[in-house]
């Protein structure tokens, strides 16, 4: 049997307490995540792991600075260590990887990758959007565990593909639907 870890670190004192149960509900999203996603068949036979830091708008400038050339701040950023299949791509893409493929991380953990959120983006956010901290907190945890296995936006089809998944998952948490958790409000309000 097969397991995965996940590693919280909390770089930021901003996160420190910021909702209730936090440490556990975000192990939830991302664990939830994990399993509801597709993934190649060679990489269910591995311990994998994911890394999740809570950090701040400046740390998070600084890695999409860095790596997308954005000099801004972001909400959250995703850093795969395996190049998997887009799920609903059309185009051209990555062969899935293979037992073999694997083979050198047999005897060790799979590391999936690293998810990375920004406090002060995520709470201005979630306040404009009228959503609370944990909701749109938890919905882009599964959003960036969700692009270490593959999953993207960057197509129409790409991102109702994506948008639907995350949607069910955080269901099953009992949270509302990130995308559409104000249309309610607008028509009756």
């Amino acid at each position: 049997m097969t397991t995965l870890s996940i590693h919280i670190d909390t770089a930021s004192a901003l996160w420190k307490k910021s909702f209730t149960r936090q440490r556990q509900k975000i192990e939830q999203a991302a664990a939830l995540a994990y399993l509801l996603a597709k993934k190649p068949r060679a990489l269910l036979a591995h311990d994998t792991e994911i890394s999740i830091t809570l950090t701040t708008d400046a740390a998070l400038r600084r890695l999409n600075r860095d790596y997308r050339h954005k000099d801004k701040p972001t909400n959250v950023l995703s850093f795969p260590q395996l190049q998997l299949p887009t799920h609903g791509r059309k185009r051209s893409n990555p062969k899935p990887p293979t037992a073999k493929d694997l083979r050198i991380f047999e005897q060790r953990i799979l590391p999936l990758g690293d998810v990375v959120l920004a406090r002060q983006t995520i709470a201005r956010e979630a306040k404009a959007q009228g959503k609370t901290l944990e909701s749109h907190t938890l919905h882009l945890v599964v959003h960036g565990v969700l692009h270490l296995l593959g999953y993207d936006h960057m197509s129409a089809a790409e991102a109702k593909y994506m948008e639907t998944l995350e949607c069910d998952i955080l269901a099953l948490m009992g949270y509302n639907d990130p995308y559409h958790a104000n249309e309610h409000k607008k028509k009756t309000g």
